[in-house]
């Protein structure tokens, strides 16, 4: 049994490094026969390992990226492995003569991945610039752990911090997905196994960051779900709204220039202009960023939304443009 289970993982080596291999060249390189090697496919196909065969005389090869080394298992896992070489030579009598030096190699692979994931999070934690964080927020920048765990798809348990000092320090586990970039700060999108659901942390939140000897699979279909409507991704809601705007003709190149997570409708009119339509999950960041255009924005649609911005325009009118009288009183009152 050892000596076959031996074989597959060089089978799976060879077939690795050399895509297209027949299985007669694979008998030659384990020594021993093509009907043992299709017995052995057969065995690997069992175990849902991604060998092809190409046809007749194109040999074999992986469907997809699928690569043995380095080995996709946990921290457990790897400790465990490790352990073996405490008792090697108590067992050594009964290995084969070459399992040493195969244990060797993949202890060396688990390592170096270790050691590549730790200096590209470090990499990347260096290049980061954020803003300026608030009192309560003078603490250590979990970034580089997070970016670990998400490499090595490993849950990470967290203290989380809440908004309100009045709330309690929760206790999360998530798994995380993907970083989110966001007006000089980091989000997290994760699965929450306390809330079983997608969800965003903001990153300067979380204290005491620790991945966990357990792996996840991310699953794509719930992160695309998540970023179609998505424009706020601090305090999301399930309720969408769809927005139309028109852009005047001198903000339309700027229009289409926006990095937006949301793919919006975008018509371009004859004078010009842009018909901006999109679906949001969060109106007070969409009208934000309306803000900025200023007069080369109008709301269309929703007529509710179309006037609240217009109340919100009609009070800043009101507070920049006084009366003279008032302008007077002001002045008078004014120490200098």
């Amino acid at each position: 049994m050892t000596d076959r289970l031996i074989r597959l993982m060089r089978i799976i080596t060879i077939v690795q490094a050399n895509p297209g291999i027949l299985a007669r060249e694979l008998a030659e390189r384990c020594e021993t026969s093509e009907r043992t090697i299709y017995r052995d496919m057969e065995a690997l196909s069992a175990m849902h390992i991604p060998i092809t065969n190409l046809g007749h005389g194109k040999g074999y090869t992986f469907i997809s990226n699928f690569a043995l080394y380095p080995p996709n298992w946990t921290d457990e896992e790897a400790t465990a492995f490790s352990m073996l070489s405490g008792v090697m030579d108590k067992i050594k009598p009964m290995l084969p003569a070459a399992f040493e030096r195969a244990y060797e190699k993949v202890m060396a692979s688990t390592h170096k991945k270790k050691i590549e994931q730790a200096h590209i999070a470090q990499q990347v934690s260096n290049i980061i610039q954020l803003g300026r964080q608030a009192d309560w927020e003078e603490q250590p920048y979990f970034l580089m752990p997070i970016i670990m765990a998400s490499l090595s798809q490993q849950t990470i348990e967290v203290e989380y911090h809440p908004v309100s000092h009045d709330e309690e320090i929760s206790t999360l586990r998530i798994d995380p997905y993907c970083l989110i970039p966001q007006e000089r700060r980091f989000y997290m999108l994760g699965y929450c196994h306390y809330r079983s659901a997608v969800r965003t942390f903001r990153i300067s939140r979380f204290r005491n960051v620790r991945i966990l000897p357990r792996t996840f699979s991310k699953d794509k279909t719930e992160v695309e779900a998540f970023f179609r409507h998505t424009w706020g991704v601090e305090g999301e809601g399930s309720a969408t709204t769809r927005f139309v705007v028109r852009f005047s003709p001198e903000w339309a190149e700027a229009v289409r220039a926006e990095e937006l997570f949301v793919k919006p409708d975008i018509q371009q009119m004859s004078d010009g202009s842009l018909l901006f339509e999109a679906v949001v999950n969060n109106e007070n960041e969409f009208l934000n960023w309306l803000k900025k255009f200023g007069p080369g924005a109008e709301i269309l649609h929703p007529a509710a939304q179309r006037k609240r911005f217009a109340d919100m325009l009609a009070a800043w009118v009101r507070m920049y443009v006084k009366p003279e009288h008032e302008e007077e009183v002001a002045a008078s009152k004014d120490p200098r």
